[in-house]
């Protein structure tokens, strides 16, 4: 999925929480999370999946992901190793980049950025939002694709 590190880091992973806490309760079920990923990747995550990812996090035992709980996970699916685990990382990390990528375009523009951060509650200016894609867009094109997007939420 994402790994937390920086500040900034953390403010994208809280936005991603939001965006995953769709009935905003502040926790996010196996329901969500595979609304959400099918969503993004345009492919249904078993119930079982969704129900052990969940389960692997949530560590006061409700059956629900808080805001502290999916970050580890996050932390978790990133630094994790062995076939299974990268699957889940790169599936989430594909899940991630498909909400805040520009529809039908298969990358993250300023205007994309911005208008995924807004419906966050995240509101930034176009200029805020290229700055942020500036750090990362390696071969300089002013967006991100997804091999940019993996190092940025790695390297984060």
């Amino acid at each position: 999925m994402l790994v937390v590190a920086s500040p900034s880091a953390s403010g994208e992973l809280g936005s991603l929480f939001a965006a995953f806490d769709k009935d905003a309760d502040g926790r996010i079920s196996a329901a969500e999370l595979r609304l959400c990923m099918r969503a993004a990747l345009g492919e249904d995550v078993a119930p079982e999946d969704a129900e052990a990812l969940v389960a692997s996090a949530d560590a006061d035992g409700d059956g629900l992901l808080d805001e502290g709980e999916f970050a580890r996970l996050v932390r978790a699916e990133a630094a994790g190793g062995g076939e299974e685990e990268e699957w889940r990382r790169r599936g989430g990390l594909e899940a991630a980049f498909g909400m805040y990528a520009a529809e039908g375009e298969g990358r993250i523009t300023p205007a994309s950025l911005g208008r995924m951060l807004s419906r966050l509650g995240a509101r930034r200016e176009v200029d805020d939002c290229r700055a942020m894609i500036r750090r990362f867009d390696l071969d300089g094109d002013g967006v991100l694709s997804f091999h940019e997007f993996e190092i940025m939420m790695m390297n984060a």
